[in-house]
Order: C-alpha cells, then sequence, then structure tokens
C-alpha cells in the first residue's frame, strides 16, 4: 500500500473511529532517527517488526536486537489469522500479503546466531570505562594503559591483552606515574577485578578476532531487498551494561567508518535501539554527550537510530530532540512519573485538535498508537490516532531447528565462527618478561663469576694464578730458580692459623694440622 518512497505505518483514525487516511513514513526521512515507546504488551515489538520489513523491502539493511525471541518470526512466511485479517481490512490493506525476509541471527555467545566480536582497541578506553563502571581515577589509568599500547606496538585485542597489559604497567607504576600522572597498583588491581566480572559474565566471547566487518550487516539480497540483522539479546540482557555498550560501541563505528552522503533518498541503514533506557542509566554526562554526538552526526552517514522504549523520560532531552519519527504506544498513568511522562510524551507531539493528545495516550489499544512522522520540508505531521498494521511475516518466534537452519545458509557462515588468536600484547609482553628474566639470570651469574675470582686464595692449590703469585709461562721458563720461600711461607702459615681458628670442631683442627705439616715439609 505504500509507495516506492515510505513505509506504510497503518491507517488513522476519525474522532467517530471511522478510516481517515493512510499513515506513511517517507523513506528520504528515514535517517532523521524515531521513537517507539509504550508500556509493556501495548505492540511495540509488533511495529519493530513492521518497520523493518519496510525498509528491508525498500532495500535498507536493518539491525536490530531480539529481547524476547518474538523478532525471530520475521524470518519465515506469516500466516493468515483471523486478527490480523480484521486488522487488515479496518486499515484497508489490500492485498494483505505475506512474505519471508532476509536475515541474519547474531549472538555475542554465538550460541543463537554468528558470534560477534570486537577487539579491545575498537571499543576504547571510554567505553570501556562505562562497562566497567569504573571511578573516575580508574578511567584515567585506563586511558594511560592505551596511551601506552600505542606508544609501545602492542596491539590490545582480547580481554588477556588488556590483563597483561594492566600488570605490566602496575610493575612500572613508578616510571609511568612520573609521566602521565600517579598509577597507583590499588586501582590497577581494582580494574582487574572488574575485568574478572566481565570475563565471568561472558565478555570474554565478546573481545577478540574476527572482529565484525560493519560492510557484513549492510548487506543487501539478489532481489534489491535489505537484510535484517536480528542479535538474539535473551541471554544478553543478564549483563545489560553490555548489551547498551556493545550497541553503542556499534553505532559509533558506524558513524566513523562510513563516508559522508549527505541526505539521500533513503538511509543506507537502519539501527533499532531496544530497551534503549539501559543506555543512559546512571552513564556519566560525558557518555550521555557522546550518544548525543553520534545521533546528531550519523545522520549525514544516512544512518537512522530508532530508540525504542517503554517510557519517553528514559531518553535525555539532548538525544529526544533528535527523534523526528515518532510512534506512541499506551502509558499507564497511576503514579507521578507515570502521569508526567505521559505529558511528555503529548508535549512532544505537533498537537491535533481533534482530540486531547495527552488523555488518548491512556486509552490506546493494544496496536493502537499516536504517530507523527516528517512530512515535506521535514516538518513533523499532526499527530494520529493510527492502528497499526499487521505483520507480513510471522507473527512469534521461530523454532530452534529453523533458526539452525538459517543459520547455516547465512552468506556469513563459517566467517565468524571460529576464534583467531593472533600475537598481540600479551604475547609481546610474555616475550618481554621472559628475554628481561633470562637477561637478569645471566648478569647474575656474571656476578658470582666474577666474585668467584676475586675470592681469597691459598698459594699452591691451583689458584695460584694471579700475577702476584704465579709468573707468566711465557715470561719465566722452567729452570728458572724459585724465589725465596720465606715469605710464601709465613702468608701461608698466618693463613692457615687464621683457618684453625675459624673451625670449631677437634676433628677440623687435626685436619688442619696436617695440611700444615704437609705444607712445611713441602718447603
Amino acid at each position: 500500500m505504500a509507495g516506492e518512497d515510505s513505509i506504510f505505518i497503518g491507517a488513522s483514525r476519525k474522532p467517530d473511529d471511522s478510516y481517515q487516511q493512510p499513515e506513511q513514513l517517507l523513506l528520504k526521512y528515514g535517517n532523521r532517527h524515531g521513537l517507539v515507546t509504550g508500556a509493556t504488551g501495548t505492540g511495540k515489538t509488533v511495529t519493530l517488526q513492521i518497520l523493518a520489513e519496510g525498509f528491508s523491502n525498500a532495500g535498507v539493511p536493518v539491525f536490530c536486537a531480539d529481547i524476547k525471541g518474538d523478532l525471530s518470526g520475521i524470518a519465515m512466511m506469516g500466516e493468515a489469522k483471523d486478527f490480523l485479517v480484521a486488522r487488515a481490512e479496518a486499515i484497508k490493506l489490500d492485498p494483505y500479503e505475506f512474505q519471508e525476509f532476509p536475515v541474519i541471527f547474531w549472538d555475542l555467545f554465538g550460541e543463537q546466531g554468528h558470534p560477534i566480536r570486537a577487539t579491545v582497541s575498537e571499543m576504547g578506553p571510554l567505553l570501556l570505562s562505562r562497562l566497567m563502571n569504573l571511578s573516575e581515577a580508574q578511567e584515567g589509568i585506563m586511558n594511560i594503559a592505551f596511551r601506552i599500547a600505542d606508544e609501545e606496538g602492542l596491539l590490545l585485542l582480547d580481554m588477556k591483552d588488556l590483563q597483561s597489559l594492566l600488570a605490566n604497567i602496575a610493575d612500572r607504576a613508578g616510571e609511568i606515574g612520573a609521566r602521565y600522572g600517579n598509577v597507583t597498583k590499588p586501582s590497577v588491581g581494582a580494574i582487574q577485578r572488574s575485568l574478572l566480572v566481565l570475563e565471568q559474565q561472558g565478555a570474554t566471547h565478546f573481545f577478540g578476532e574476527p572482529a565484525l566487518k560493519i560492510a557484513d550487516i549492510m548487506r543487501t539480497t539478489r532481489d534489491g531487498r535489505g537484510a535484517i540483522n536480528v542479535l538474539a539479546a535473551d541471554k544478553l540482557m543478564m549483563n545489560p551494561r553490555l548489551y547498551a555498550t556493545f550497541l553503542l560501541w556499534l553505532m559509533s563505528e558506524l558513524f566513523e567508518e562510513l563516508p559522508e552522503v549527505g541526505d539521500p533518498d533513503q538511509p543506507k541503514l537502519v539501527f533499532f535501539f531496544d530497551e534503549a533506557h539501559l543506555l543512559f542509566d546512571e552513564a556519566p554526562k560525558a557518555l550521555v554527550d557522546r550518544v548525543e554526538q553520534v545521533v546528531r552526526l550519523i545522520r549525514s552517514k544516512g544512518v537512522g537510530v530508532y530508540f525504542v522504549t517503554q517510557n519517553p523520560l528514559d531518553i535525555p532531552e539532548t538525544v529526544l530532540a533528535q527523534l523526528g519519527n515518532r510512534v506512541q504506544h499506551a502509558l499507564r498513568a497511576y503514579t507521578p512519573r507515570e502521569q508526567k511522562a505521559v505529558k511528555t510524551a503529548a508535549d512532544t507531539f505537533r498537537p491535533n485538535p481533534d482530540f486531547d493528545c495527552a488523555k488518548a495516550i491512556t486509552q490506546l489499544g493494544v496496536g493502537e498508537a499516536l504517530v507523527s512522522t516528517l512530512e515535506a520540508k521535514a516538518v513533523p505531521s499532526m499527530v494520529q490516532r493510527t492502528l497499526i498494521r499487521p505483520p507480513s511475516s510471522r507473527l512469534g518466534p521461530i523454532t530452534p531447528e529453523e533458526r539452525r537452519k538459517l543459520v547455516a545458509e547465512s552468506p556469513v557462515s563459517g566467517q565468524y565462527d571460529k576464534t583467531i588468536d593472533r600475537e598481540s600484547a600479551f604475547e609481546l609482553l610474555q616475550r618481554r618478561a621472559a628475554d628481561a628474566l633470562k637477561a637478569e639470570e645471566e648478569a647474575q651469574g656474571r656476578e658470582q663469576e666474577d666474585t668467584g675470582r676475586s675470592r681469597w686464595t691459598i698459594p699452591g692449590f691451583g689458584d695460584d694464578d694471579d700475577g702476584d703469585y704465579a709468573p707468566s709461562r711465557n715470561s719465566r721458563s722452567r729452570s728458572a730458580p724459585r724465589p725465596r720461600a720465606s715469605n710464601r711461607q709465613t702468608v701461608a702459615e698466618a693463613a692457615i692459623k687464621s683457618v684453625v681458628r675459624s673451625v670449631g670442631s677437634s676433628v677440623g683442627r687435626a685436619l688442619v694440622r696436617g695440611i700444615l705439616g704437609s705444607l712445611k715439609k713441602g718447603f
């Protein structure tokens, strides 16, 4: 029903609840970002599904998270069910056609899709500090670690690379502190403990190689449809900080890698950020500023970012102001905070004189929403009470067998399944430590050898090769007369008497007296 330049969202209703007009999202403004909000069970996932279908059919790749597993059905052909057909008739969707969509399944843990990995260096100190909830002082040490890695040519690819670098920094705390500021071993230890927690939560699966190539989530099929990349996030949600940090990293990578395209006729990629409140919960101002910057500037790269959350108050005002396309499902207003959320949502729409927006938000049914999108000259349309269209793909999750088949037939099958562990900071620092230990052992050996040569000797016992006691064979012939023995005897006797005094046992004294008698006879 939508034209080639738009996505059909649903049909708006008149005050008497009769059909009014189709509501559409213009593709040329698809990169102006969007917001889908509403309480649990009001239809946000279906809205996300029909938007993803529309972008895919227009040739726009999509990346979205599947929090509950329901979104996976987008990979399979839809089925005609009574309530879906009734909705299609109510909004004059004719013909209501079913189709399956090209889907690539991803999973940070590699269980329900292809593994997604990023290197530690790609993540960067800011996002890592956010992920580990580091203090300001600890974040400073993390920045120093990345600086030293750059200066010393140490690749930071996986967790053990960062752990070994931090251990090296702790050992060199004095040297590094003189250059970059105070580095304390307790602070380094606290960061190491945070890394251990991350490791136990599964972050080891995420950090490493092969790292995700942005081109692999921007694929299109031979028939011109955009691939829908679905991230399995049900297990990932057990660690919401990792989930939020990963999606922010992905947005940052898109921002840094994609070229400037201005305002294209349609987006190059659309990114849906479900459970968006996790990104901003207890986030430091520096991180919120980073999100605002990415959202504001990534539009010119042809990327549209759509936040999906329960409450519009979850999104900071500076970010909310960047979201031009909005779908507001029902909100409840039982508490003061909920009442404030309803008022905030109502105030962000261009008013419609036909109804009270704030009142309507609390009265919307399942699959019904207030919709406002950007129209000519990027001006927000007047808000309309809209019945959302039914999806063309399956409503509900796919089976594990269907998922395995789709993963095996994926265009990226085999590219990310095996981990690559090439030489990086861990191996280089191990080698440096081994070389330093070897050098230290050799130095100790030389020191012991030098000490042995300079030890006190007894002439006539094979140790008198010093020039003071034994002349060189080249300078004196065998028949040369011996030097007088009186001095040698005196020296020897004095030395051995000293030894006798240091020997405590009678056996020792007898032994030394025997040696002394032999020396006297020899002389």
